[in-house]
């Protein structure tokens, strides 16, 4: 009976792994149809999810699945060896594609580095699946920024959901951080131009601190001085900026921050995963009109003729 049951996986198993298919580079492959018949065009801009799995635990190391779906210009002549790309001209719109990447051909290739997270043998299990597809660039942005928006809403409603669980009441801001003011602080509050010093101490919503200087001792517990109205130029996250605009000196508080309003999809690793909500407790130390930047001195004109 066991000799049966075995020879009966083993049949099953040949099955399944026959109805894989091989790239040229060796990229693993199958494609399940979803429907339609037309084949992707070049030129036209894609719309698709993509996520990457590492065996033996699947462990996740990128996905867009559930956020923002990825975006790309179909140019096959730019198409990278040894990825999902070699086979999206057999796609249509609805196809999912089931694809195994070897880490010692990507290595060969330039593509990545052993590394604690890639070895030497691994392999890289990996899905896709064809969303969309439009014709021109200005379609394709648009829809990207629905998804942004969407993706955004998603992101507040966590964080509000977070917040109610920690009986926490909140008020928004003009993107949708949430801001719990425990202390307001001085009347005079930390406008645009202006600038805060802060200490705060920022965590993930599993209560995970990522970065703080309300925790250390010496010369890393000084104060953040955070120039407000340039998020992103030089300035603190979207989020933080605009929080910290309903406190004055002496305020405390906490402050919900959407991943789209902080790092975003792309994150920051290894420290910073993509999609990440954070929460920070703050203090504001003082609020003033930062000092002029000390005029550099000029150095006397050359004159060429003078020897």
């Amino acid at each position: 009976m066991r000799t049966t049951t075995t020879l009966l996986l083993a049949i099953v198993l040949l099955a399944s792994c026959n109805q894989y298919e091989k790239t040229p580079s060796g990229v693993t492959y199958k494609i399940t149809k979803g429907g339609s018949n037309e084949k992707l065009k070049q030129g036209q801009y894609v719309k698709f999810n993509i996520e990457y799995k590492i065996p033996p635990k699947d462990t996740v190391i990128n996905t867009s699945f559930g956020h923002i779906p990825a975006y790309m210009v179909l140019d096959t002549a730019r198409a990278t060896k040894h990825s999902f790309l070699e086979v999206i001209t057999k796609c249509a719109v609805g196809d999912k594609v089931e694809f195994v990447l070897s880490v010692d051909s990507l290595k060969k290739l330039g593509q990545l580095e052993y590394s604690n997270m890639f070895h030497q043998k691994d392999m890289i299990k990996g899905r896709v699946e064809i969303l969309k597809v439009f014709n021109s660039q200005i379609e394709a942005n648009a829809d990207v920024q629905k998804e942004v928006d969407l993706e955004t809403q998603r992101e507040i409603k966590t964080l509000k959901e977070y917040a109610a669980k920690l009986g926490v009441k909140t008020v928004s801001t003009p993107s949708g951080a949430l801001v719990e003011v425990q202390n307001a602080g001085d009347a005079a509050k930390a406008d645009s131009g202006k600038e805060a010093k802060v200490m705060y101490r920022g965590a993930f919503i599993s209560g995970k601190v990522f970065d703080s200087n309300m925790d250390k001792a010496g010369p890393n517990n000084q104060p953040l001085n955070v120039l407000i109205g340039v998020a992103g130029q030089g300035g603190v996250i979207k989020g933080m900026d605009e929080g910290l605009r309903m406190f004055g000196k002496g305020g405390k508080g906490k402050i919900f921050v959407p991943a789209m309003l902080a790092y975003g999809q792309q994150g920051q690793p290894p420290v910073m995963p993509a999609y990440s909500n954070l929460v920070f407790d703050i203090e504001v130390l003082d609020v003033d009109i930062p000092k002029p930047a000390a005029a550099q001195p000029q150095q006397a004109p050359v004159n060429p003729h003078k020897k």
